[in-house]
């Protein structure tokens, strides 16, 4: 009764198992991606390209004015994206000490942190909901959870409806241009056949991208956000993490040292489809009281007619 109740939202232990593969499939993999550590280098952004084939934006590099942020968003040519968030050091906003070595002297400490500036750096990437819309809504079976737990394009049966473009709740998936397909982040299918680690995990130099079973990640980033609050980073929280959020936990999640809007993350992310049983319902009601209305209205009609002398 619970996975029923929990077929288009809620915690589901087993995405895989929902989706029709036997006991025996692997465990459900994905990323934790620890903030905190990031230092911006785009190792993962390039060697996501390298591996996947996935070509270039443009020609010439397009710089936006959004610090070193020269991608913007995920689409479909970027399936990683390193975000660049600059903030003024404020009391409330603490520069994070990652442990990493310095060149020269530091820089001095104040308690208002004027002329200071922190950056907050995360690589972003398609979350492989634990209820994924875009998935919902395919009409052709284009997009299909893997016995993994991901969900995965399979673009040589895309039609380009872009169906899947609107439903997903973090504006991940997009139409390519000069294409017309869906394209995402696969979490490298073809690699964890092979029993390989995606090759942004692979290429990340300070790990900030960590790759495994998703219940084991999960138990790591609760070590790390704890050990960054009793270091006094009490900006530390978890994206993602949660089963019981809008799309039952995602299976790529984040540690975040500021509020996820801040990131360009949706605060309370919802699947899109999660209302639909009840959407129809309401349309068939309404369909019937429409139908019973006009039958109605003939009906009266019809007796006035008749008592006319």
């Amino acid at each position: 009764m619970t996975a029923d109740r929990n077929r288009l939202s809620g915690p589901l232990a087993d995405p895989a198992a929902d989706a029709g593969y036997p006991d025996a499939h692997p465990p459900r993999m994905g990323f934790f991606t620890d903030t905190s550590v990031c230092i911006g280098c785009k190792a993962c952004q390039v060697a996501c390209k390298e591996w996947n084939l996935v070509p270039a934006e443009t020609e010439e590099l397009d710089l936006l004015g959004q610090s070193f942020d020269n991608t913007g968003a995920l689409d479909a040519n970027n399936w990683r994206h390193v975000a660049f968030i600059e903030q003024k050091v404020t009391p409330e906003r603490p520069p994070v000490d990652l442990g990493m070595p310095t060149v020269g002297p530091p820089v001095p400490e104040t308690e208002t942190g004027d002329g200071q500036v922190r950056w907050l750096m995360s690589s972003d990437v398609c979350k492989h909901c634990t209820h994924a819309a875009c998935l919902d809504v395919c009409p052709t079976g284009s997009l299909f959870r893997t016995e993994f737990g991901t969900v995965v394009v399979q673009a040589d049966i895309c039609n380009g409806c872009g169906y899947c473009v609107p439903a997903c709740p973090y504006g991940v998936i997009d139409i390519r241009p000069g294409d017309g397909r869906a394209f995402k982040c696969t979490l490298c299918y073809d690699r964890l056949g092979a029993g390989r680690e995606p090759a942004c995990a692979q290429a990340c130099p300070t790990d900030s991208i960590q790759f495994g079973p998703l219940e084991e990640l999960r138990e790591r980033a609760d070590r790390r956000v704890a050990e960054l609050h009793e270091r006094g980073v009490d900006q530390a929280q978890l994206y993602g993490r949660d089963p019981n959020d809008g799309v039952g936990g995602d299976g790529a999640f984040f540690l975040l040292l500021d509020e996820p809007e801040v990131y360009g993350l949706p605060p309370d992310p919802v699947v899109t489809t999660r209302d639909l049983p009840s959407m129809w319902r309401h349309a068939a009601t309404a369909a019937v009281g429409v139908a019973v209305s006009v039958a109605l209205s003939f009906l009266g009609r019809g007796t006035v007619e008749r008592r006319k002398p």
